[in-house]
């Protein structure tokens, strides 16, 4: 829903819920540049179902995609309304100056804007069954249509550190690429990729959930969540961030399916944090080769890489006596080497 007054201000009201992704302020973008005004000149108000009525979860970064282009259809049904008023006036005429020969002339300066991707591109049918003329050598699946409008890509390339002796980490340096398409907002999308990239990281080495089971029977009563606090579930601080941290914006990569050619983000960098996860897995590969003797061997490391499971993985002489110990009789050579320190997911 955008209001046009007649003092050249724009007031927009939209279903998304802002919770710091920078969303009020992409919404402001959008309707500053089709009116032509400052950013400073749109102001968002609070969303509320008595404004705009059955919206959707806030979710899955698509709210850009979808308010930015309900703000812009809105946007330019008003333009379409004052296109006259504009002709009349002149080119040198200011919005307030149009809003306001609008406004006397009763024309209507508030519009609801809607929008949803097309069929075409959105239309998934889970149950549709294979075509008979299908082509046989199309993908698997291809003729039940579209499940995703667009698709966004990323890279990151991260080099770590390990102690072996006491499993600890550093995470040295990240270099992080991503396809938001033309961007709204360059320093918002930066912000966004560099947390899910922390939360990605943090998921994939330092948070360990652990609650009563059969690995840990310590935790009382069963089923019992252990890890319920910051004192046990550790989340990643500005400590834990890559000590050198580069992001960029993939250039030239224009995307006709969303607002102003751009890209949702937030959660799709999340899994580019897991390359800290494997730059520890390579760091414990060459580790575990150092103590056999140079030979390589296969083992399967589990997330997250936690500082007990780095240590136990190095398969140094200690780690292989505490590994050892646990199992008692069980300790097998094949069972030894790759044993899983557990946590309970």
């Amino acid at each position: 829903l955008v209001h046009l007054y007649t003092d050249g201000t724009v007031l927009v009201s939209h279903g998304g819920t802002e919770m710091g992704q920078g969303l009020h302020t992409k919404v402001c973008q959008v309707a500053a540049q089709a009116f032509g005004i400052p950013v400073e000149k749109v102001y968002v108000n609070d969303s509320s179902t008595d404004k705009v009525a059955n919206t959707i979860p806030t979710a899955a970064s698509m709210s850009t995609d979808l308010y930015g282009m309900c703000t812009l259809d809105a946007c330019r049904q008003i333009l379409g309304r004052l296109k006259p008023i504009r002709e009349k006036l002149g080119p040198a005429a200011s919005l307030s100056e149009i809003a306001k020969a609008a406004h006397m002339e009763r024309i209507d300066l508030s519009a609801h804007g809607f929008f949803t991707p097309h069929e075409s591109r959105v239309g998934y049918d889970f149950f549709m069954e294979k075509p008979a003329d299908f082509p046989a050598d199309a993908p698997d699946n291809s003729w039940k249509g579209h499940p995703f409008n667009y698709f966004t890509q990323g890279v990151a390339y991260t080099e770590v550190e390990i102690d072996v002796l006491t499993g600890n980490h550093r995470t040295l340096f990240s270099d992080v690429i991503v396809d938001v398409g033309s961007s709204v907002n360059p320093a918002i999308d930066i912000g966004q990729i560099e947390g899910a990239f922390t939360q990605g990281m943090g998921w994939s080495t330092i948070e360990d959930v652990v609650y009563g089971d059969d690995d840990h029977t310590w935790v009382r009563p069963r089923g019992n969540v252990f890890t319920s606090g910051p004192g046990t579930y550790k989340l990643p601080a500005f400590n834990d961030q890559p000590e050198i941290f580069n992001v960029s914006l993939l250039d030239n990569a224009d995307n006709p399916f969303a607002v102003h050619s751009s890209k949702a983000v937030g959660e799709p960098p999340f899994f580019l944090g897991t390359s800290v996860f494997y730059a520890i897995k390579d760091a414990v590969r060459s580790a575990r080769r150092s103590n056999i003797g140079g030979k390589e061997t296969y083992f399967e490391m589990r997330l997250p890489a936690t500082s007990e499971r780095i240590r136990l993985y190095c398969n140094d002489e200690i780690s292989t006596k505490a590994k050892q110990a646990m199992l008692g009789d069980a300790a097998e050579a094949g069972k030894v080497d790759q044993y899983q320190p557990q946590g309970s997911c």
